[in-house]
């Protein structure tokens, strides 16, 4: 099958902003100009075609990243609408991880806002090339200007004003394009015909200083283009526009555009942008990964005679078709029906149905090429993160790592009918999402679902009761406190002997445990000299240590952040067996650990709390109360103030409420998880007791 667009002319982008900043408005009007909608989506009334489940319409807010594919001007532009709301964190990570180019957009008033510099270090974190779009100009307190500033001074970016807005907050009505110096005006309601026109007299002073400082930016990315501005010769337009694109591409320049999506003003420049600055596949490095059994590092370059690799970036339980992998084709191409190679898991995949999705509508395609987006069906073990490739070429890509869960609620059916159908439903929904994890409490028997806040929960129980039918009652939240040493025990000897009639059981370790970094998780080492312990019972001896550090031994958290090290021991000729081996690592781990000086240690969240000035004192001392810690105020526009802080997870819950009754309804806050801090010794009292 030939291609229907050449690979130049594929644009992968993602939209990404902070909650509320619009990205659903303006995925709306993309597909509604593309041609591909009659009538414009709108959020409030729940009629999205990317916002396309139950709970995203009722609470109107993204929570699942929707992939849509649309046309303009003779380009595929295939877009991802990603959730703006830390607890779905993982969908605008994963999203980031496959897509070439990304759009981000700013609340004109609001400027940059905690999520948006999540959303900002994530994009930087896999090379993304973005272009900003400042939206919301129509609103009280908006100014462009700002917004830019705010961006320069927190991200560290290098942003370029592409455009000068034409009136502002409510005489908000059009843009000027600095560089081909030309006007456009929305006057219709549906903004589907701009107008071009003179730029306005009492902008024309403004729109030449500005022009001049972004061909100065624009000049400064490339050495051709510095020498012959500092010799005052002309740089055509579209010089300009090829070295801005060098620069965008190369993560040295980020455009900045203007409008107000719901006003349907300035969309049509920004897909302009998209296809004038955002890379195609063909403009990027080509992929890289390693050989699954040497780790050599290869290349795959986006071609589609180049040997088929793809990555698994989400995995989804459709109630009509079953499980859909969402996946991006690298190099080569996939066919229906065809066999494929899966290295994480060292398994073969048969490819069932292809389907080109849009939100939830999905049509057949029988191949997809390098550089595409594109849903599988018939999948049976491949989850996100996993690379598929062809099996005479193997290649393993990098996974996508996602956050730990920060929050726990014990979960129970309702009736013995419920039961199965409940593991049943959370099983598909910990395959769907990487942050959502189960485990069952050994000591009580509970099911425990964590995941990453409580409203990520909130819609998880909700949608095992809509989709799957399941009935069940929910715990209150607890936090997920994690346990560590803080000293090194140099040496915990255990010996682990039984004797009853016949074989007895005998097992003796020698065990180091070392503090380990931040972040490090449990690292096990074997260093056993001279084959004291013979080789089949050390995996016993590691599953031994990492059970009981996953079991937790002060308060059944798990343990994390330690080093250990199995250096020596002993066997029997009759009695050892892996099973005594593994009760004496067990033993050896837990005696050992209570001689570390051991802690809990709590998540802590990054707050910010924006409310009207005349509160800002009570909000203050509300935080302290809440063991938080105060790390800046500022003013905002509008007499309001805002103020950051970290305060640990576990004295946010009902936090919204007093914050409510404390600032008449008016104050309101955002919070993310940041790291994790060691608990206050009266405070681990309580935990414990």
């Amino acid at each position: 099958m030939p291609r229907q667009y050449p690979l130049e002319l594929y644009r992968n982008i993602g939209i990404i902003a902070h909650i509320d900043a619009g990205k659903t408005t303006t995925t709306e009007r993309i597909l509604f100009y593309t041609g591909k909608t009659h009538r414009i989506g709108s959020v409030d009334s729940g009629t999205t075609v990317t916002d396309w489940m139950e709970q995203e319409r009722e609470r109107g807010i993204t929570i699942v990243s929707a992939a849509v594919s649309a046309e303009w001007k003779g380009y595929q532009i295939n877009i991802i609408d990603t959730p703006g709301h830390i607890d779905f964190t993982a969908e605008v990570q994963r999203s980031l991880r496959v897509l070439d180019g990304g759009i981000v957009v700013f609340d004109a008033v609001q400027g940059v806002e905690p999520q948006s510099e999540t959303v900002w270090r994530q994009a930087d974190r896999y090379s993304v090339p973005r272009i900003c779009f400042v939206n919301k100009m129509d609103r009280v307190g908006a100014s462009f200007e700002r917004t830019i500033e705010m961006v320069r001074q927190r991200l560290g970016a290098r942003p370029f004003a592409m455009q000068a807005p034409i009136g502002c907050e409510s005489s908000f009505r059009g843009v000027v394009d600095l560089l081909t110096e030309t006007a456009t005006l929305w006057d219709d309601d549906l903004g589907k015909d701009p107008l071009s026109i003179e730029i306005p007299d009492e902008l024309r002073d403004q729109v030449s200083s500005m022009r001049e400082r972004l061909v100065e930016q624009i000049a400064e990315t490339d050495e051709e283009l510095t020498l012959r501005w500092l010799e005052g010769q002309p740089i055509s337009v579209e010089e300009l526009k090829a070295a801005l694109r060098r620069a965008v591409i190369d993560g040295k320049a980020t455009p900045f555009y203007c409008g107000s999506s719901l006003r349907n003003k300035g969309v049509q420049p920004l897909l302009d942008a998209v296809i004038d600055y955002l890379p195609a596949p063909s403009d990027i490095r080509p992929v890289e990964g390693l050989h699954p059994h040497t780790e050599q590092p290869l290349e795959r370059p986006a071609k589609d005679d180049a040997p088929m690799c793809a990555l698994v970036f989400k995995i989804v339980t459709d109630p009509y078709v079953g499980r859909l992998a969402y996946i991006r084709v690298y190099s080569g191409k996939l066919t229906q029906g065809s066999t494929v190679y899966n290295p994480t898991k060292d398994r073969r995949e048969r490819i069932g149905r292809l389907l080109r999705m849009y939100a939830d509508r999905r049509e057949d395609i029988t191949e997809v090429l390098a550089g595409d987006i594109a849903a599988v069906l018939g999948l049976k073990e491949s989850f996100t993160g996993d690379t598929l490739c062809d099996s005479a070429n193997t290649i393993l890509l990098e996974n996508i790592t996602f956050p730990e869960p920060v929050i726990a609620v014990a979960i129970e059916p309702k009736t013995a009918a419920d039961q199965d159908k409940m593991a049943d439903a959370l099983h598909k929904l910990s395959d769907e999402d990487p942050t959502f994890r189960i485990r069952v409490d050994e000591e009580t028997g509970q099911t425990i679902i964590a995941g990453m806040g409580e409203l990520h929960l909130e819609i998880l129980v909700e949608r095992m009761l809509r989709e799957f039918r399941v009935q069940a009652r929910v715990g209150k939240p607890q936090v997920a406190y994690r346990e560590t040493i803080t000293k090194p025990v140099p040496k915990v000897d255990y010996r682990y002997v039984k004797q009853t009639g016949g074989h007895g059981q005998y097992g003796h370790v020698v065990l180091a445990l070392d503090p380990g970094e931040p972040g490090s998780g449990i690292i096990y080492e074997e260093k056993i000299i001279g084959g004291s312990i013979p080789k089949e019972y050390l995996p016993g001896i590691e599953k031994g240590v990492r059970e009981a550090a996953e079991a937790g031994v002060l308060a059944g958290y798990p343990v994390v952040d330690m080093k250990i090290r199995l250096y020596d021991g002993s066997y029997h000729e009759v009695d050892s067996s892996e099973m005594a081996f593994k009760i004496a690592a067990s033993m050896a781990f837990k005696e050992g650990f209570h001689k570390g000086a051991p802690v809990l240690q709590e998540p802590i969240m990054k707050v910010e709390v924006i409310m009207p000035e005349e509160f800002l004192g009570e909000i203050i001392g509300q935080l302290n109360a809440r063991r938080g810690e105060i790390q800046s105020t500022e003013a905002r526009p509008g007499k309001t103030q805002s103020v950051r802080a970290m305060v640990p997870l576990a004295e946010m819950f009902g936090y919204a409420t007093d914050l409510r009754s404390a600032t008449q309804g008016r104050g309101v806050f955002t919070m993310e998880f940041d790291h994790y801090a060691r608990v206050s010794d009266n405070v681990a009292k309580l935990i414990l007791a």
